[in-house]
């Protein structure tokens, strides 16, 4: 088997998946309700009557508490596979200290932005 077939089972799983979310819109669109009223045009408010105006400004530390999260989120991810290809090295060997080298200097650099952060006042919420 060449390696371009080798990739046939996720391209085949990409396009049911993209087929899937086409057929739902396309069938959703053509069966679904068309009558627009006032009522539906309304922002829900869980049954509550809307008051004021939807477009209401948030504090910029809810979007940075939100990015920072997702910075550490993603180091996890980075994380994961590299546990994984490190438990298959040999011990002691150049191949493992290198490997234990770039996580150190990875994680590293992550407490030293997170150690940044907690001094700038990033995380306090008052």
């Amino acid at each position: 088997m060449s390696t371009i077939g080798l990739y046939l089972p996720v391209v085949l799983v990409i396009a049911m998946a993209a087929g899937f979310a086409i057929l739902n819109i396309v069938v959703s669109s053509l069966l679904g309700p068309k009558v627009e009223t006032a009522v539906k045009g309304l922002a829900y408010e869980s049954g509550m009557d809307a008051i004021g105006t939807t477009k209401k400004r948030f504090n910029i530390r809810f979007y940075v508490m939100a990015m920072t999260f997702l910075v550490f989120d993603v180091e996890i991810v980075f994380l994961y596979p590299w546990a994984v290809s490190f438990a298959q090295l040999q011990p002691r060997s150049p191949e493992a200290f290198l490997f234990f080298a770039r996580i150190a200097f990875f994680v590293g650099t992550s407490v030293i932005a997170y150690i940044y952060a907690w001094r700038k006042g990033v995380f306090r919420w008052d």
